[in-house]
């Protein structure tokens, strides 16, 4: 296997020397039509605003080739170590099922059967919860389900609440109130907390090691607001099988993760499992990771043309590395996608926002760029107006779908707040292409604006979870192309020592000091 950086590579030397192409004339029905590819669970990824040609796209094949991207991927499929950072396997597609017929054993344990036995043991416990089985320690039923965790523990999995949140709700499926807390700011607590019933809340405390410091300040916070009753029937881990939580009898019950998972790609792991399962259902979750494995499935394709996450990867980096673009912008088109931008900002930035090749070598091209967003149609009266007119060209993934969750609607002058909705969406992927002349410079828009589209019919859980694995694999293949290690975080550890150190009294670090004199 080669392991090249991006700059060595012959066809990014020559996607170089390509004309980007200009969207404001290009765009046409048949384009739109043919710049349209599968991406798994009914969604559908088209890439006809952006400016590439199908010399572009020829070079892209090649740049697949060259830096072995699918070659790579079944790599990380067979359990070869592609995490070297931290000499660790990658595993988190193996959580929504094999891809690959071959059987992945790491620490003498067959993960696959490792991760079924883990979601069974899930499946049973959420529906006792649910059912009632399993009641707090004054027998009351639960009601509502709180996390305490941060970063990849609380991202993901919230962002997936409050996706699915809406399709439960509009199906008639029973669903538990879902809350989290994250922050190790009081206030955060404070507020989640002023909204529960201890008596009928259970907690799910998540952490890897079972020592984040965060969390287990939360931990101890949410214990201290019990009061009389007894936290070990309020309480469960999402840990790992070492951790001190593990074998705890302070908790009702302990559900394994490990260090194969990232945090940031952990939403399909026990850490998004069991809350979910136990909010709205075991089969709602089950249809979340059916749908990511679908996708997870489409990118062993070779062909560019045919495999969404390779042409969006691809296009990712042309967009960086050619015409340096240094932002992206995720604009989903579904209230429900509420805090799914935030999510992304944690899988991409920490993933590929990297200074160093996979081999600790620097490199001296840019790599992940800034990612931002917020659901439309209220980004529009916020942020749109630099996209539109202002002198940076911002690129944008736009998503959207033909039908709301609930289904309840109104027609106001002739069309449904939905239909209103989508107009909204077509009408700023074409405005953003293809400007508007004006004699008015303060009315002139450039156009020239570039962006793709994922869309489908409803946002359905199986549709979330492509939508999830979308970008997943699309980092993945990204990091692959410009050859950094996509899966450790060194990143997040320093300021973590320091704040250690803060709180042993700064030990003589000025600096450290005169910041904490403010406070």
């Amino acid at each position: 296997m080669n392991y090249n950086n991006l700059d060595k590579v012959d066809s990014f030397q020559n996607l170089k020397k390509i004309k980007p192409v200009d969207i404001r004339t290009a765009l046409s029905k048949e384009r739109i039509n043919s710049y349209s590819i599968p991406a798994g669970g009914g969604m559908e990824y088209c890439y006809a605003a952006m400016p590439v040609s199908e010399q572009t796209i020829d070079c892209f094949q090649k740049l697949c080739e060259e830096q072995e991207l699918v070659e790579k991927y079944k790599s990380l499929l067979s359990g070869e170590v592609m995490n070297l950072g931290e000499a660790r396997q990658v595993l988190h597609q193996l959580l929504r099922g094999p891809v690959l017929e071959h059987k992945v054993i790491v620490d003498g344990q067959n993960k696959d059967e490792f991760y079924k036995q883990q979601l069974e043991r899930i499946r049973i416990f959420s529906e006792k919860i649910r059912s009632g089985e399993y009641r707090g320690s004054t027998g009351k039923k639960f009601d509502t389900i709180c996390q305490i965790g941060i970063g990849g523990s609380d991202l993901g999995p919230r962002a997936l609440y409050i996706a699915l949140k809406g399709y439960c709700e509009g199906k008639g499926i029973k669903l538990l109130n879902g809350e989290f807390i994250s922050n190790v700011d009081p206030d955060d607590a404070a507020d989640v907390l002023s909204r529960l019933n201890m008596e009928t809340t259970l907690f799910i405390v998540v952490s890897k090691s079972g020592t984040t410091l965060e969390t287990l300040t939360n931990r101890d916070l949410v214990i201290s607001a019990m009061g009389t009753l007894e936290p070990k029937h309020h309480i469960v881990a999402v840990t790992s099988e070492s951790s001190p939580l593990a074998h705890s009898e302070s908790v009702l019950d302990a559900f394994f993760i490990d260090d194969y998972i990232g945090g940031r790609y952990s939403a399909t792991s026990a850490v998004g499992a069991v809350i979910l399962s136990c909010t709205c259902g075991f089969d709602i979750f089950k249809q979340v990771i059916d749908g990511a494995h679908q996708t997870d499935m489409l990118c062993l394709e070779p062909d560019v043309r045919r495999n969404a996450c390779l042409m969006d990867a691809c296009i990712g980096v042309y967009l960086r590395n050619v015409l340096n673009l240094p932002c992206l912008a995720v604009l989903p088109y579904s209230q429900a996608l509420l805090r799914f931008p935030a999510h992304l900002q944690q899988l991409t930035m920490e993933s590929n926002g990297k200074h160093v090749n996979r081999f600790g070598e620097p490199i001296n091209y840019s790599t992940q760029p800034i990612v931002f967003g917020e659901p439309g149609t209220n980004g529009q009266h916020s942020f749109y107006q630099l996209l539109h007119q202002g002198t940076d060209i911002v690129p944008i993934n736009f998503i959207g779908f033909t039908e709301s969750q609930f289904g309840k609607d109104i027609e106001v002058d002739s069309s449904t707040s939905q239909r209103k909705l989508m107009a909204n969406l077509v009408a700023q992927i074409v405005a953003f292409a293809q400007g508007k002349d004006d004699k008015n410079p303060n009315k002139q828009f450039e156009g020239n604006r570039y962006s793709s589209l994922l869309s489908g019919k409803k946002l359905t859980p199986v549709s979330l979870g492509a939508l999830l694995a979308h970008y997943e694999n699309t980092t993945m293949f990204q990091g692959f192309i410009w050859n950094v290690n996509s899966f450790d975080q060194e990143g997040v550890q320093l300021g973590k020592v320091l704040a250690k150190k803060v709180l042993r009294g700064c030990e003589g670090d000025e600096a450290l000091l005169a910041y904490l004199a403010k406070f």
